[in-house]
């Protein structure tokens, strides 16, 4: 699917209840989990340490931190949603987020994006938008998320 590009609050009205969007396949690989446990901390064995997790994982090899999977949104948003008439963009929050699936390494993944609601605010609007992140290859996603973006005109 190609970016989908609102022009004005209509416009963004007009998609309610749609799938505006599908963002590429991106490669999970052990680089960036470990990227993702530098910059957060985060180094449990089950996502940095390939030997163990293949003899003591249920996964048998490592997975994303679930924090990693939810951080792609951004990246995501970006290649699949833009707005031409705004002075600026915030990420408001999350409703709900459910990590459904583990994203194993070497895995590809990708966000679909449905606009839920839609509500005028002072100076613009706030969307909420459920993404799900699929796995490649699996029926179960790897997560799930209810997301609020204000959109300031």
């Amino acid at each position: 699917m190609t970016k989908k590009i609102f022009s004005d609050i209509q416009s963004i009205k007009d998609a309610i209840g749609q799938e505006v969007s599908v963002s590429e396949w991106f490669d999970i690989t052990q680089e960036r989990i470990n990227a993702f446990a530098d910059a957060t901390g985060d180094h449990q064995w089950i996502h940095i340490d390939p030997i163990r997790a293949k003899t003591e994982s249920p996964f048998k090899r490592t997975i994303a931190h679930g924090y990693f999977t939810l951080s792609l949104i951004a990246k995501f948003s970006g290649e699949c949603i833009g707005n031409n008439n705004t002075k600026m963009a915030i990420n408001y929050g999350a409703n709900k987020v459910r990590f459904a699936s583990p994203v194993t390494v070497d895995s590809k993944i990708r966000a679909h994006f449905k606009l839920d609601t839609v509500e005028e605010i002072e100076g613009g609007v706030q969307v909420q938008w459920l993404i799900t992140i699929e796995i490649e290859g699996q029926q179960k996603p790897a997560c799930v998320a209810e997301t609020l973006t204000r959109w300031y005109f």
